[in-house]
């Protein structure tokens, strides 16, 4: 079969880091094929050298047979090359059909009407059920991805990327898009699929490029490449996909939530008349479909959101009204759910971003005076501990950084302050199999410490693998709290539709 892409001994250097060292990918026209690799291993940065966003220091690349010189995203577009980023690039006060044309408008007048019919006539060939009058703010992450494939679709892409395409949505979504990526690929198109998620690589691709800080590996044959090995391939040694831990031991209450009722933003309860409680030494999960009170549960925990009614104590002590300054100082840690709004000032040094909490206590500072040098050692040593890549150590902006580094010194931070209670919010979104591992058992490791960890993921393994207790919720509402080790994933599911246990 004749390969629609080549690339051929791709070099890309940055300051302090070979991002790309003499990679090779081909790809089969009208095939799916992946590229798996560590957080920062560059596969995103070889996609945008294939987009034109970047341009190779080094080698060659050919699209249908043919050497091409790609200079920027409308000669990628040109190509037929589309490619759906990670953090997608819309505008959340615009229809789907405006979003669509952005930049393809054609002229100083457009006609709304008959490129809302064009995108209609797409999303109902490719089973993607988009509405083209819904403005973005208003539909689902999932959807606004969809938003993204319609895009390329649109500009007659027929070379589609997906940079991490699940990292955000939830399972139903995740199979969704499997199933649009197969129907795609049916019509003829070729898809290179970034992803982390070995078993997303095992039901949807035919093919597989492994690489690894930056180099080649090999290509595998996804059908007869066990998902273990492929593991082994992308982080050069054998990795444990079940987690170790022992009996859990649990002391007194550190986290209590009485009777809490919380406003979400369309201005209704989001919570509504919630109990529960984290002792010492246990992992609490909160399993749920997303969207259904998980986020303003954690806003209202972290102070990020007022509470309408109830009582959150910690330690014993009252912070329904406390400050969020006041809950750090007590030793509440927090992962949030979006690293980028929550977690990180993308436009600062990874120095300002782990010291950002504590900054002015003795440690950092000297009569008000910031002490830069022990800063750069407290950075040094999160960047060490969990291996967070970047091209120049602990001065790199964070948002230079890839999504999975910015997730790991997020957790970098928050596990090195030393928490009383940690909040982890999908702790392990965007990681590689190697760094999931390792994220978890530093969670355990807190919880074996005597700390109180409440886990929130929208993974079911995670939940199970990591909990001593779940708590499961559906339309803001508990709707049971069960031992892990009494219970499965069909029944905690059938609760996260809303069936209690007894029933």
């Amino acid at each position: 079969m004749s390969h629609v892409i080549e690339m051929l001994g791709i070099r890309k250097e940055f300051p302090g880091i070979v991002a790309n060292d003499d990679i090779t990918l081909q790809v089969e026209e009208g095939e799916i094929h992946a590229i798996l690799g560590e957080n920062g291993a560059g596969k995103s940065t070889l996609m945008s050298i294939l987009f034109g966003l970047y341009h190779a220091d080094r080698g060659v690349i050919k699209v249908r047979g043919k050497e091409v010189h790609i200079e920027n995203p409308n000669d990628a577009f040109d190509l037929g090359i589309g490619m759906v980023h990670q953090h997608f690039q819309l505008v959340h006060n615009f229809t789907v059909a405006e979003n669509i044309i952005l930049g393809k408008e054609g002229g100083f007048v457009y006609d709304i009407r008959t490129a809302g019919k064009k995108i209609k006539e797409i999303s109902d060939r490719y089973g993607l059920s988009i509405d083209p009058d819904m403005v973005i703010e208003d539909i689902t992450v999932g959807m606004q991805q969809r938003v993204e494939i319609l895009k390329m679709l649109y500009r007659n892409a027929d070379i589609l990327i997906f940079d991490e395409p699940t990292a955000v949505l939830t399972p139903q979504e995740i199979d969704d898009l499997m199933q649009i990526m197969r129907n795609l690929a049916a019509e003829g198109k070729s898809i290179i699929l970034i992803t982390h998620k070995l078993e997303e690589i095992k039901a949807v691709a035919k093919r597989c490029t492994i690489i690894r800080r930056g180099k080649f590996i090999k290509v595998v044959d996804v059908a007869t490449t066990s998902v273990s090995e492929m593991a082994v391939l992308m982080v050069g040694r054998p990795v444990s996909f079940k987690v170790e831990k022992k009996e859990s031991t649990p002391g007194g209450d550190i986290l209590e939530i009485e009777d809490l009722c919380v406003m979400n933003a369309k201005k209704i309860l989001g919570v509504k008349h919630f109990n529960l409680n984290v002792r010492a030494g246990e992992i609490v999960g909160i399993a749920g479909v997303d969207g259904n009170g998980q986020s303003e549960l954690v806003e209202a925990i972290t102070g990020l959101r007022k509470v309408e009614s109830g009582a959150i104590r910690f330690m014993g002590k009252d912070i329904t009204s406390s400050s969020i300054k006041d809950r750090n100082e007590m030793g509440l840690g927090h992962i949030p759910e979006d690293r980028q709004k929550r977690g990180l000032i993308l436009s600062s040094p990874l120095t300002t971003n782990m010291v950002i909490k504590e900054f002015y206590k003795p440690g950092f500072s000297r009569h008000g005076i910031l002490d830069s040098s022990a800063i750069e050692k407290y950075s040094k040593d999160i960047v060490d501990t969990f291996d967070v890549r970047s091209g120049e150590g602990v001065f790199s902006l964070a948002g230079k950084l890839s999504g999975g580094n910015q997730q790991k010194a997020i957790v970098g931070r928050e596990v090195t302050s030393d928490p009383m209670l940690l909040i982890a919010v999908q702790p392990t979104r965007g990681l590689d199999v190697g760094a999931i591992e390792f994220i978890h058992k530093e969670l355990v490791a807190q919880r074996d410490k005597g700390k109180a960890v409440l886990l929130v993921s929208f993974e079911l393994d995670e939940i199970f693998n990591l909990s001593d207790r779940i708590a499961v919720m559906n339309a803001g509402e508990l709707v049971d709290i069960v031992d892990t080790k009494e219970t499965d994933e069909h029944e905690v599911g059938l609760m996260m539709a809303g069936i209690r246990k007894e029933a």
